[in-house]
C-alpha cells in the first residue's frame, strides 16, 4: 500500500471504536486464562510499559511498521519479537512519552518526528507482570534506524501489505512453563513469528486497518 493511501485511512482511525478483547481474542494464547488465575493477586501492584506502532514509508513509498527481535537473555522476554517501548519511568511525563522514547533508545527514531495517532487498548502480560499500553504513530520519512546493541538483536520492517495477507496468519507449537507443548495463533512476519502480547495488539491494529481500507 502507497504511504499516501495509507495515511488516508489513518486519518479515520481516530474516530473508530476500539475493537479491544474482539481482536486480542483471536491471537489468545491457550493458556492465557490459566496465567491470569494464578496472577490474580500479582496484577494489583502490575507495573506499567509503553510501546509504539511505528509506522512510515519505505523507500519505494510503500507502507511498512517496525518491530525489534529482543536479545538473548536469561528473563521471560528472551529472543521475542516486539514493538519498540519499555517500562515506565520515573521521569516519563506521561505513558505515551516512554513509548516514544524507548522508541527512539531501541531504534534511533526520534521523539519530535513522530506522530502518534491515538492509543490502543492495552494488554497485561502475565509472566512479567506488566500492563503495556500501546500507540500508534508514524513518521513522514524513511526513519535511519540505529539499533540499540545492548537489547536489540534485530531490527524488522515489515511490510503493511504482508501483515495485511490472512496468509501471514499460522499456528506455532510453543512450550509453556509446565514444559508442555501448545499450539498458539501467531503471526509469521519476516520470517519470525510473533504471538503472545505483541500479536493480540498486532490484530487489533489489523483489524481497524480492515474497516477502513
Amino acid at each position: 500500500m502507497r504511504f499516501d493511501d495509507f495515511l488516508i485511512s489513518l486519518s479515520k482511525i481516530k474516530n473508530i471504536e476500539l475493537p479491544a478483547e474482539t481482536s486480542h481474542f483471536k491471537m489468545v494464547p491457550p493458556f492465557r486464562q490459566e496465567l491470569l488465575k494464578l496472577q490474580k493477586e500479582a496484577i494489583k501492584t502490575a507495573k506499567n510499559a509503553g510501546v509504539l506502532a511505528l509506522f512510515y514509508p519505505d523507500l519505494n513509498y510503500k507502507t511498512r511498521f517496525v518491530l525489534i527481535l529482543r536479545k538473548s537473555y536469561k528473563g521471560v522476554h528472551s529472543a521475542q519479537i516486539a514493538f519498540p517501548g519499555g517500562k515506565l519511568e520515573m521521569e516519563d511525563e506521561s505513558i505515551e512519552h516512554t513509548a516514544l522514547r524507548e522508541t527512539f533508545e531501541e531504534v534511533g527514531v526520534p521523539t519530535n518526528v513522530v506522530k502518534v495517532v491515538r492509543k490502543l487498548s492495552q494488554v497485561y502480560i502475565p509472566p512479567s507482570n506488566f500492563y503495556v499500553h500501546p500507540f500508534l504513530g508514524f513518521v513522514d520519512k524513511t526513519p535511519s534506524f540505529i539499533k540499540q546493541e545492548n537489547e536489540v538483536e534485530d531490527i524488522l520492517e515489515i511490510a503493511l501489505d504482508h501483515f495485511l495477507d490472512e496468509k501471514c496468519l499460522i499456528t506455532k507449537k510453543v512450550k509453556t512453563s509446565y514444559s508442555v507443548e501448545v499450539e498458539v495463533p501467531a503471526f509469521q512476519l519476516n520470517g519470525h513469528h510473533v504471538w503472545g502480547a505483541t500479536a493480540m495488539m498486532l490484530s487489533e491494529i489489523k483489524d481497524m486497518l480492515k474497516q477502513l481500507i
